[in-house]
């Protein structure tokens, strides 16, 4: 049985690494020539002004290529997670999150300074931004609350948000909610689901520390 789970855990990681493969090789690789047509242009450039004009789309795209590419690392594996811990890397995911979308963020943590196992750490980070890519595809949600706490020998991280819901027998239907929940059994956590349509959703997960 945990042998199935992680097997299914890594192809999950290998299907998000070959989407993020196809994002670098087709978007980044496409920015990238046309910053050097950008630069092509500049160099052909008649007059002074068609040469700044051609400099500053070339500068726009640069700018926009090193966002994507900060956004691809950060998916791989955020370096705030493995420097600072779990709370200071879910603040910059949710404030990401909501310049991105306009979707508001409450980031509520009770987590004192000591940091959690890395594996507890990585599993809630997954789950929390997993969660986040839901309301994105699914809710419509407008806001999303996220309450981390930590007591009586055990970390619970509780997603929610006020979105259209969905009915229980699609829990599982292209919502990512398998791959929560063999992660969460990875370090012997609990997830539970609240949802009905038109209510929102609010997502429980409960890890012992060991």
């Amino acid at each position: 049985m945990a042998r199935d789970a992680l097997r299914d855990i890594v192809d999950a990681q290998e299907v998000d690494r070959r989407r993020l493969a196809r994002e670098l090789h087709d978007e980044t690789g496409q920015a990238l020539t046309s910053v050097l047509l950008g630069l092509r242009n500049a160099e052909d450039a008649k007059s002074l002004a068609d040469a700044r004009a051609a400099t500053a789309q070339v500068r726009e795209l640069v700018v926009q290529t090193l966002h994507d590419v900060r956004r691809l690392a950060l998916e791989l594996r955020p370096k705030t997670l493995d420097d600072f811990g779990l709370e200071p890397a879910l603040e910059r995911l949710a404030t990401g999150f909501a310049e991105h979308t306009g979707i508001a963020v409450d980031l509520e943590s009770g987590l004192t300074e000591a940091r959690l196992p890395s594996d507890v750490e990585t599993a809630l980070y997954r789950i929390v931004q997993e969660a986040l890519t839901n309301v994105v595809k699914h809710a419509q949600a407008e806001h999303v609350s996220i309450v981390l706490t930590r007591k009586d020998g055990g970390v619970t991280a509780v997603i929610e948000d006020d979105g259209r819901g969905f009915t229980q027998d699609r829990t599982g239907d292209g919502l990512g909610l398998v791959g929560m929940r063999e992660r969460v059994a990875l370090v012997d956590g609990r997830l539970t689901i609240e949802s009905t349509e038109g209510a929102g959703t609010t997502l429980v997960v409960e890890v012992p520390l060991r």
